[in-house]
């Protein structure tokens, strides 16, 4: 029962932090508005990444984040491809429930990537990865943009042309 009302105490300490500066607590309600990412998820990544001021573009936070692809070759030897795994274990420990929940909840940009990668290769574990992977870039997007999360709305890209 002590342990359960210091982690109370904690998770109030963390939210009250992250709340104490307006700038930041605007960027964390934007984060928070995905469904399934609450504030542990938010403070993790921002504590782990130190608020994204290092990074540069995506690229450089999904290497830290361990989720770039590796190589397994030697000679001639051509093996599969897959998570290089060698980044900061605390940001793929924290983002893997949230990407259960992106499913669960069926979060459009979500569960096409899911459903995509899910009919490629038949492995749900490696589109929950894929999930993980695009929900960390979602988090930093919109942390440098200060916006909301629209979940129709897919990224960058122009919608598909329709050919009626």
């Amino acid at each position: 029962k002590t342990v359960e009302k210091q982690i109370v105490i904690l998770e109030e300490e963390v939210e009250k932090h992250l709340m104490s500066d307006e700038q930041v607590a605007s960027k964390v309600e934007h984060l928070c508005s995905i469904k399934g990412v609450g504030i542990a998820t938010v403070a993790v990544v921002l504590a782990e990444t130190n608020g994204f001021y290092l990074f540069e573009n995506i690229s450089q936070l999904i290497s830290y984040a361990g989720y770039d692809v590796a190589q397994n070759q030697s000679g001639m030897k051509e093996g599969k491809t897959r998570i290089s795994k060698r980044g900061n274990h605390r940001i793929r420990r924290i983002l893997h429930l949230p990407a259960f929940n992106m499913v669960r909840y069926k979060v459009p940009r979500f569960i096409e990537l899911f459903e995509r990668t899910y009919d490629k290769h038949h492995i749900k574990m490696k589109s929950y990865v894929a999930i993980q992977k695009r929900l960390l870039t979602i988090l930093y997007t919109l942390w440098k943009k200060n916006e909301s999360f629209n979940p129709v709305i897919s990224g960058n890209h122009e919608p598909a042309p329709s050919f009626a």
